[in-house]
């Protein structure tokens, strides 16, 4: 038998539906890697006893001639998400033993349409940090390995760079993510996968532990550009439960990779040309251009003026509405409570001293002093002015074409531990995708090279609002273009 780790969603179905094997033996197949590789960290917990009870009821159900959309495929839950009855600690101290009592209607989505859970992936505390080294559950290891310091740790992307790890990993067939800045693209362009964020209000964000509310929004980590159209499809829809979902009906996302992107016109925006970037993400990003210019789709320049802007305001507006959403973690309502005697302000100064990590302090503080009276216009609300000049640029720039195709990231992984005494640096990991989080369109990460260190590199695509069609076909044509076939050397040596 193949080795079913290495099967995408596509195949697994098929052979699933072929009853070429069960999905009880392909999530002890997922269970056996997971468990393999804890070294990696990638898992908060594991919930094997959850996962093998879930696809006996998946094979039953196939039996019965009752298959979901995505039966029996093992995946990971972004520790981000609430699951019931399971742990969801947000990568937090705060929330270490909080157990959600409801589903999160993503994940629901997902459970209706036959997934198996294999457990809750790790993530930068909050969802705050590029690179998956703010959790209170320790780092997250990127599964690559560079060929100049083959020792060196490299980190996976963040925030959800237990997700990225795991699918790179072989340790889930795809997984959630979250993606307020970049969280989604940047870890997925850092572990050599796909990963897509849909247009904000695509996905619900009910049952999801909030960051910054405006821009936060749920997506999709997988293998290939097809198996990140049908977990999306599956996740997205309208929900009631929250107020930013939208009542648009959710197209089949897979039948719109046809491999013909003919006619369209593919946006290049010069400000993203930045002084600096290094030759190897220039070339690979003309080289994105060369391909999708030979298979029939036209290149335009375009301007997006405000580029420039946009990560300073994304750094005011994030960390004013984190300080406010984290304003519950109290020890009275959720998770931790330190109490040492004293008054009530005694308690939430130890049980939040005690309960956040640097990262989200340093946030909160921020926020709550952009929030201020006598700062709140000066900061606050000069950036959103500078949020809606941004989205302005984006109506403009799509005027005169369909898709915008820009780097991913900056640079490829780097090391653990390398930037995090300098958080402006650390921050710039987000400069070709938080505009997008400021704007609210879809985006997504195609893996099409390698560094000249041997590590995967990422171009992005960027839709119009609703358009994720657009993305999906576009980026299709640049898997197959640069046919991305390199494994992280962990996954190279288990399976030599």
């Amino acid at each position: 038998m193949t080795d079913l780790t290495h099967l995408t969603i596509t195949e697994a179905l098929k052979g699933l539906e072929n009853k070429e094997f069960t999905a009880v033996e392909l999530t002890q197949a997922h269970i056996s890697v997971m468990e393999a590789h804890r070294g990696l960290n990638a898992y908060i917990t594991e919930t094997p006893e959850i996962a093998l009870a879930q696809a006996k009821a998946s094979d039953e159900r196939r039996a019965a001639g009752k298959a979901g959309a995505l039966e029996g495929i093992p995946v990971g839950i972004k520790d981000l998400f609430c699951t019931k009855g399971t742990k969801t600690t947000a990568g937090s101290k705060i929330l270490e033993n909080f157990v959600p009592t409801y589903e999160s209607t993503t994940t629901q989505k997902w459970f209706d349409d036959g997934v198996v859970m294999l457990g809750k992936l790790n993530l930068d505390e909050f969802a705050m940090g590029s690179s998956n080294t703010t959790s209170a559950y320790g780092d997250v290891i990127n599964p690559w390995r560079s060929q100049s310091n083959p020792e060196a740790d490299l980190v996976p992307g963040g925030s959800s760079g237990g997700s990225a790890a795991a699918v790179a990993a072989r340790m889930c067939m795809g997984a959630t993510g979250t993606d307020t800045g970049g969280s989604i693209r940047q870890p997925a362009a850092f572990c050599g996968i796909p990963g897509i964020r849909p247009t904000y209000g695509r996905c619900s964000r009910w049952g999801i532990v909030a960051f910054a509310s405006s821009l936060d929004q749920a997506g999709v980590f997988a293998r290939t550009v097809e198996d990140c159209a049908l977990l999306l499809k599956s996740m997205s829809g309208f929900d009631p439960k929250d107020s930013t979902s939208a009542n648009i009906p959710v197209p089949d996302f897979a039948s719109a990779i046809t491999g013909d992107v003919r006619g369209l016109k593919v946006g290049i925006p010069k400000e993203y040309r930045l002084d600096g970037m290094p030759d190897e993400i220039a070339k690979l990003w003309q080289q994105g251009e060369d391909w999708l210019k030979a298979a029939g789709a036209e290149i335009v320049e375009v301007s997006l003026p405000h580029t420039k802007y946009a990560l300073p305001a994304y750094y005011i507006i994030a960390p004013a509405e984190a300080s406010s959403n984290l304003a519950r973690y109290d020890g009275v309502r959720y998770g931790l409570r330190v109490d040492e005697g004293g008054d009530l302000k005694d308690m939430y100064e130890a049980t939040r001293a005690a309960g956040f990590g640097d990262e989200v302090k340093r946030r909160i503080m921020i926020g709550t002093y952009v929030l201020s009276a006598g700062y709140y216009d000066a900061y606050y609300v000069k950036a959103q002015r500078v949020r809606r000049l941004i989205q302005n640029d984006f109506i403009e720039a799509y005027k005169t074409c369909d898709v915008l195709l820009t780097p991913a990231t900056p640079s490829a992984a780097f090391a653990i531990g390398e930037n995090e005494d300098d958080p402006l640096k650390m921050y710039l990991n987000d400069v070709f995708t938080v505009t997008v989080n400021m704007a609210g369109l879809p985006g997504m990460n195609v893996p099409t090279g390698l560094s000249s260190d041997g590590l995967p590199l990422g171009l992005q695509l960027i839709g119009k609002a609703w358009d994720e069609e657009t993305l999906f076909r576009v980026g299709g044509v640049l898997e197959e273009a640069a046919n991305f076939t390199a494994l992280p050397q962990l996954v190279t040596k288990k399976a030599a």
